[in-house]
């Protein structure tokens, strides 16, 4: 039977990655309403990445019930949003004349959107196994 724990890591996490869902919603959320032509690609990413947040939750969830695959393959595609928008914004600065969520990593928020994908895949890779049942 799978259930959730409700004391543990994953906790932690999931507050963070509620944090960010609704500080990366809301930002571009307001950023494509308001000045949408300002930046088009800066403010896209930051919902991929709000969307990417929410997904990080509910597979979070899951991996703490006992299903981690979901949780698995999110982390490593939250990483890798991370370390591309990092990367460009660094070597392509025009094409995000104002910052991204992931742009520098996450450097205007404490660099906190890159080490998030690591410390989620550092408890996913090291939390108990669910014992297998025999049939």
């Amino acid at each position: 039977m799978k259930h959730t724990t409700s004391t543990g890591p994953h906790l932690v996490l999931l507050t963070v990655y509620a944090i960010f869902v609704l500080a990366a919603g809301a930002r571009s959320l307001v950023q494509i309403a308001t000045r949408f032509g300002d930046a088009p690609l800066a403010y896209v990413l930051s919902l991929v990445a709000a969307a990417t947040y929410v997904a990080g939750w509910f597979a979070i969830r899951r991996a703490a019930a006992g299903s981690p695959a979901f949780a698995g393959v999110m982390l490593w595609v939250e990483l890798a949003g991370v370390v591309v928008v990092g990367t460009l914004s660094l070597v392509e600065p025009d094409w995000f004349p104002d910052a991204t969520v992931w742009s520098d990593y996450g450097r205007g928020y404490g660099w906190v959107p890159a080490i998030l994908p690591v410390a989620g895949l550092i408890w996913l890779y090291r939390r108990p196994a669910e014992p297998r049942s025999q049939t």
